[in-house]
């Protein structure tokens, strides 16, 4: 009786210890996720900074599981949560989280941070935020923790076999070239030479990504940047779209896609998806009742004309229904929206998502 006893324990414990070595890979199995960019995809980086680029007080966060705030500039789930969601993984943890440690880090991360552009003296009003040179230091940081963890060729395999998201751009317009009248960049360049400025830089970036081990990378381009809430308020002409920030984003976009298509004949492979962002937006905005929304001029957090002005706090106007409004806040757009343009990436067309949508890559990613 004894020695089956003993020969039980030993057998229960052989089985924990195996299952427990065996947790690196089960975590492992699904596919990791990277997120790096602005406050559109931000998961809550800002909130371990000195900076005012936080929503991590309330409302932001309202509609969130926990129903707190999270430092994602939204009421509830954002775009990276959507993509998770859909592609059967974890949400990714912020990179500063001290959270983010063992097997968790196999999921991912997000190192995003609200604020930043491509070019580093944009948001420099925020001061402390991490800028795109920063967030692709964290990712080889990631990377050497990850070594120690599963060792030099599974931390290459999870890296290059990972989907990747990077959400950049908008500030360069908003929080740079049109933040004041006569901004530093725009006495130095008409907007169409620093729009070509932006995408020479913009291909360093992606560069950079690809020789951190990027095989599959999601490369958004700007919202209508002039039809958000905050622009019509400041800029737009009885609440229309402002002019000089649509043009903006209308020559920047299709240079984006021009961007992926050489960086993909470059590397002959179709490393990165031009996903047309503004496109999806522009659907609901152009026409937000067909999409349930009541209205998409009008933030649901804020104040002064169309809750444009300044930030959301909880002394804002706010909403009682949040899913009727496609911007959330003045800059964001609401979790529904969210969910809209995630849907985008997953089924849309070639208009929407060049060369395939996230649907196609996964059927194909699963067959090698």
């Amino acid at each position: 009786m004894a020695n089956s006893f003993v020969f039980g324990v030993r057998t229960i414990l052989g089985l924990v210890m195996a299952l427990g070595a065996l947790a690196p890979q089960a975590a492992e199995a699904a596919r990791a996720f990277f997120v790096f960019g602005d406050s559109l995809v931000d998961n809550g980086n800002n909130n371990y900074l000195a900076t005012t680029a936080r929503a991590d007080s309330p409302p932001y966060g309202i509609d969130y599981p926990t129903r707190r705030p999270t430092g994602r500039f939204s009421n509830g789930l954002n775009i990276p949560d959507f993509i998770s969601q859909h592609i059967g993984s974890e949400p990714t943890l912020p990179y500063l989280s001290p959270e983010l440690t063992g097997s968790r880090l196999l999921v991912g991360a997000n190192f995003a941070s609200a604020g930043i552009g491509i070019l580093n003296d944009t948001g420099i009003q925020f001061v402390n935020i991490i800028r795109m040179f920063r967030q692709f230091e964290y990712f080889q940081e990631y990377q050497n923790r990850v070594t120690a963890l599963i060792g030099p060729q599974r931390t290459k395999q999870l890296v290059n076999g990972a989907l990747i998201l990077i959400t950049v751009g908008g500030n360069d317009f908003v929080n740079n070239y049109f933040l004041v009248p006569y901004s530093a960049r725009s006495r130095q360049f008409s907007l169409p030479n620093y729009v070509k400025y932006v995408i020479s830089e913009y291909r360093k970036l992606l560069t950079r990504l690809y020789d951190l081990g990027a095989r599959r990378v999601l490369v958004t381009g700007t919202g209508p940047l002039g039809c958000v809430p905050a622009e019509r308020a400041m800029r737009g002409r009885n609440g229309q779209c402002a002019a000089d920030l649509q043009r903006a984003a209308d020559l920047y976009n299709p240079q984006l896609v021009q961007l992926v298509k050489d960086l993909n004949s470059q590397y002959g492979s179709e490393i990165f998806v031009a996903v047309n962002t503004g496109k999806m937006q522009y659907n609901f905005i152009s026409n937000p009742r067909a999409f349930g929304f009541t209205t998409s001029k009008v933030a649901c957090c804020g104040q002064g004309p169309y809750n444009g002005l300044g930030l959301c706090t909880p002394a804002s106007n706010l909403c009682p229904n949040r899913a009727v409004y496609a911007f959330w806040d003045p800059f964001h757009p609401s979790e529904r929206a969210n969910g809209f343009i995630v849907q985008e990436f997953m089924t849309g067309s070639t208009e929407y998502m060049y060369p395939m949508n996230l649907s196609t890559i996964m059927a194909l990613d699963s067959r090698t």
